[in-house]
């Protein structure tokens, strides 16, 4: 079951980032050429906020349930994840970065959504959803300043 759910959380990723840089092309596409708020537009943005719930809810069955880098970490005697990089990036970091991202982006949406003025529906999309993204790509495991995790796992 772990490695069934690390599968579809590791290829979700993609679909995040699919997603998220096409909302927000098309938010500053919106943005900086005054164009009106369409609903390709408003699916863009629930297609992305939609991909990173599912990725968060993945997450979540790995961190609470499945993942021997998750809570499981904890269980270690006085606290010895908080000393090791690896462990804390899974035991904390990744965790906190990622609901930081799936909040702002959640935001970016609905702002977007409750703004009248389409410029302003497309800026606070843009604002959020640029946030969300910045998040996403600090806190996938890339091996440049966090563990390294294959790209596409198998």
């Amino acid at each position: 079951m772990y490695s069934t759910v690390l599968l579809l959380h590791s290829w979700t990723r993609w679909l995040v980032l699919v997603f998220g840089l096409i909302a927000l092309f098309r938010a500053f596409s919106g943005w900086q050429g005054r164009k009106p708020f369409v609903g390709a537009d408003n699916g863009m943005g629930a297609a992305f906020v939609g991909s990173m719930h599912l990725q968060l809810l993945l997450g979540l069955i790995l961190y609470f349930g499945l993942s021997p880098f998750g809570m499981k970490a904890f269980e270690t005697a006085g606290g010895a994840v908080m000393k090791d990089p690896i462990g804390r990036f899974w035991g904390v970091e990744h965790l906190v970065g990622m609901l930081l991202a799936v909040v702002a982006a959640q935001v970016g949406r609905t702002l977007s959504k409750k703004a009248v003025d389409p410029i302003i529906k497309h800026k606070k999309a843009f604002t959020w959803f640029l946030i969300a993204l910045l998040l996403v790509l600090v806190m996938i495991p890339w091996g440049i300043w966090n563990p390294e995790r294959p790209a596409f796992r198998l």
